[in-house]
């Protein structure tokens, strides 16, 4: 009998790191790897939703920094980069016979839908990932507050930050190995003392909203299907 998972409906939150490597924009080990675990949990039963970052392309913020360029400006570069992170994931995750369908905040017709949250929940009750791409639509706000805001939106009772450490540590752990990681902690104490898990808007709105937040270590085959299974990885904000 397959085990039933803990949860019925997730919001994976992906930086765009995670999909290069220091060398390429893209790594077809860690894509492979990653689509191979998303695959394995939607065939678990789980609805899931996608957001997905930039970095790998572009940060609008090394754009001010470089070029200085205007900062609304910068923002919309970075938002088209999770554009294209999304149709590179949405054709691995097709090529497994699973069906998605992949929205942006921008109009991008030729590519995606638009956002419409009536439209995102029927895909997802019609057993399709939803790669949600582009941020909020909106400059001055990151892909964490967009993926707090998608996952309200549609229902999730959980969202899965997967990021390239094992969880929210208070000091920085690549810099410090003194640093001690939390198994939980609350919102208001991430706030108070500013630690590295999300912005502050996307903290506050997970805390408006009671929007559990699941920080972990996504390059560690098998740590997103413990967590659906209910196993205790990385650090839990609540």
């Amino acid at each position: 009998m397959k085990e039933k998972p803990k949860y019925k409906r997730i919001l994976l939150k992906l930086s765009g790191e995670i999909l290069g490597d220091k060398d390429y924009v893209f790594s077809e080990k860690s894509l492979s790897i990653l689509v191979n675990e998303i695959v394995e949990v939607y065939r678990m039963g789980v609805d899931i939703g996608i957001v997905i970052g930039g970095g790998n392309i572009i940060r609008g913020s090394k754009l001010v920094d470089q070029l200085h360029l205007d900062k609304v400006t910068a923002d919309y570069t970075g938002m088209l980069s999770t554009v294209i992170n999304g149709m590179v994931l949405q054709s691995m995750i097709e090529k497994k016979g699973v069906s998605t369908r992949m929205m942006t905040a921008i109009e991008i017709k030729q590519i995606a839908e638009p956002y419409i949250r009536r439209k995102a929940l029927s895909h997802l009750d019609k057993r399709r990932i939803v790669i949600f791409t582009g941020g909020t639509g909106n400059p001055f706000f990151t892909t964490d507050t967009a993926a707090v805001l998608r996952a309200s939106e549609i229902g999730c009772e959980v969202l899965l930050k997967g990021t390239k450490v094992d969880g929210v540590f208070d000091l920085d752990p690549v810099k410090n190995r003194n640093a001690k990681m939390f198994k939980n902690i609350n919102y208001s104490s991430v706030l108070i003392k500013e630690l590295n898990v999300m912005d502050m808007t996307a903290i506050s709105l997970s805390k408006e909203n009671k929007l559990p937040i699941i920080v972990f270590n996504i390059l560690k085959y098998g740590n997103l299907i413990k967590i659906v299974k209910g196993e205790k990885i990385g650090t839990l904000v609540s």
